[in-house]
């Protein structure tokens, strides 16, 4: 499958990304998108990515722009440091290193889908003559990243915090380390690695699961903190090593921050619409552009979050020790030090405890292409007697109504949802549960899976 525009930017198989197609898309992001003539470029911890940050610098000052060279750094602190200009990540965030990808960022923030749109017709054009660009380096851009929190928090905001740092090969754990250590945590550093490592923290397997579980209790941990490769998605535990949904710590750092209006997908938990403290609840399908968009159109005192934690600031708000300005993209640190510090003293899952009684569990099949994953869906969605039997096969119910907003999600009378789709960005099947407790949730989303795992592979 060649290279193509999903939910989190261009996606494609390394040996796809080639440094003419790099070029070529490069050229007509400049050519079809506002940059104010400079473009920040950042990189993950990817095999392959230095060699395509390369690329991007040598297309972008081909195009005539100041490339700004902001080295290995999270996707949300080069959006901080590009406020105003173009940027380039290069990054295929969770999935396997044998992908990689661009997200693109004009000087509004993330690319929009009718930005998407503009650099497609773009491609191959020859562009105007431009006098060549030139590059330079920005080796603080991390550190203005990491002063926005110790600033906002407080440097005593965490003393007496235990937290483990789950290293893997996520591009901000240096970062995140520093930050929980400058407001007062102690941090104990788990599995670095030097080989890239594919952590989706919306999907996390049984074996992390149980890593992280033993972890927590070896170490005497009040919580363990990690993100995904390019550290714009959070992970972060309770003291019994207990994963938090993205969705969860979304609905607690929106409160925290005072947040008026929220905008999630139609995939995150269903409790944030039971919790007062919001005025308005505004569901979107799944992806940061659409999450963006509708925070646009909602404007005031508002936040974004989406199932995998990713939360986006839509107002420049106060936080406990200093201000904390707006940023809209999706950030992973802001939902790990939220929720720690709503925490108080006391133990993190009796925080999580308090948000509305609604457990969701995600996972997905991996390897199925897009044609086959969108076709199973297509037949659920067309067939009422096939839903039904799923349904049936993960603790029954009956259908109440269906949600086509972003795939299948399907509403029972017991109160559970059942949500199907695509991946808009790999070659994956995503299951989606909620459920009345989060033994019921993990039991139907395996179910689920191994239902969805059958049907793909046929008689």
């Amino acid at each position: 499958m060649s290279p193509k525009f999903g939910t989190s930017g261009l996606r494609g198989l390394v040996v796809e990304l080639t440094p003419e197609l790099v070029a070529d898309h490069v050229a007509a992001f400049a050519a079809a998108c506002p940059t104010s003539g400079r473009l920040m470029l950042g990189r993950d911890l990817r095999p392959s990515s230095p060699a395509i940050a390369r690329a991007v610098a040598e297309a972008a000052c081909a195009a005539g722009l100041e490339v700004v060279d902001c080295g290995t750094l999270p996707t949300p602190a080069l959006a901080l440091a590009a406020a105003g200009a173009g940027a380039v990540m290069v990054t295929g965030s969770h999935i396997p290193a044998d992908r990689n990808g661009l997200k693109f960022y004009t000087v509004t923030g993330e690319i929009t889908k009718a930005d998407e749109a503009a650099i497609t017709a773009a491609l191959g054009q020859d562009g105007a003559a431009a006098a060549p660009g030139h590059l330079r380096l920005d080796a603080a851009a991390a550190d203005r990243f990491a002063g926005r929190y110790v600033t906002a928090f407080g440097a005593g905001a965490l003393v007496g915090r235990r937290v483990g740092l789950y290293a893997h090969s996520a591009v901000g754990r240096d970062l995140l380390g520093r930050v929980l250590a400058g407001l007062g945590a102690a941090v104990v550093e788990l599995a670095r690695s030097n080989d890239f490592i594919p952590v989706d923290t919306e999907a996390v397997d049984g074996e992390t699961r149980e890593m992280l579980a033993g972890w927590a209790g070896a170490h005497g941990l009040d919580a363990i903190a990690s993100t995904d490769g390019d550290s714009d998605r959070p992970m972060l535990t309770d003291e019994t090593g207990r994963v938090i949904p993205g969705d969860i710590l979304g609905q607690i750092t929106a409160e925290s921050l005072g947040a008026d209006t929220v905008v999630t997908p139609v995939s995150s938990n269903s409790g944030v619409t039971a919790k007062t403290c919001f005025g308005r609840v505004i569901r979107t399908r799944i992806g940061s552009p659409f999450v963006i968009a509708g925070m646009a159109a909602a404007g005031g005192r508002v936040a974004g979050y989406e199932a995998n934690g990713g939360f986006l600031l839509g107002f420049d708000a106060d936080g406990p020790a200093g201000p904390l300005p707006a940023l809209v993209t999706r950030d992973s640190f802001l939902p790990i030090l939220a929720p720690l510090h709503a925490a108080g003293d006391g133990p993190l899952s009796a925080r999580v405890a308090a948000e509305p009684a609604r457990f969701t569990a995600a996972d997905r099949l991996t390897g199925v292409p897009t044609a086959a994953a969108a076709a199973l869906v297509a037949r659920l969605t067309g067939d009422a007697a096939a839903r039904a039997d799923f349904i049936a096969g993960l603790g029954g119910g009956a259908e109440t109504a269906v949600d086509l907003t972003d795939g299948l999600r399907i509403m029972l009378d017991t109160g559970r949802v059942l949500h199907v789709r695509p991946s808009g960005n790999a070659p994956e099947l995503r299951l989606y549960v909620e459920a009345e407790s989060p033994a019921a949730a993990g039991a139907a989303l395996a179910a689920g899976l191994d239902r969805l795992g059958r049907w793909l592979a046929g008689p």
